[in-house]
């Protein structure tokens, strides 16, 4: 029974600090608009490119960023899995595809661009080895 307890806790508490992403650029746009706030547009693949793995763990997955960014930006993901098992819906490929034919011409992996609600890019980034401090600054300078 303390096993079960213990497993049940930890289920929560990875639920309560995951991070929020959002799919849809209309929804993260609004809640941008509403909350005074950019949107955090992240490019990436998945399965396949290990940078995209490495920030998601190094930086989006950790509770530091998490924190950081929960009253400062939207996330937004722009996935992109060649993995069958993976694979999106149509219409959430054909979103993509155009957030990508917008914001990501050149296809680099991982792209993040900072984006005001209205759509306008403020900056861009790609994967650093640092910290989720440092990458949360510097997402931050690129809003001035």
């Amino acid at each position: 029974m303390k096993n079960i307890l213990i497993v049940f806790t930890l289920m929560i508490s990875s639920m309560v600090s995951a991070q929020n992403w959002e799919t849809n650029w209309i929804i993260a746009s609004a809640k941008a608009e509403k909350n005074k706030q950019n949107v955090v547009l992240v490019f990436s693949g998945s399965d396949w490119c290990a940078p995209c793995i490495k920030l998601d763990k190094e930086i989006w997955s950790t509770p530091k960023f998490q924190e950081l960014s929960k009253d400062s930006f939207v996330m937004l993901r722009a996935d992109f899995p060649r993995r069958g098992k993976n694979a999106l819906t149509k219409d959430q490929q054909d979103h993509n595809n155009s957030l990508a034919e917008k914001y990501n011409q050149n296809g680099y992996f991982p792209y993040v661009v900072v984006l005001n609600s209205k759509g306008k890019v403020l900056g861009s980034l790609g994967y650093q080895k640092t910290t989720p401090e440092l990458y949360f600054k510097k997402l931050k300078a690129l809003e001035k």
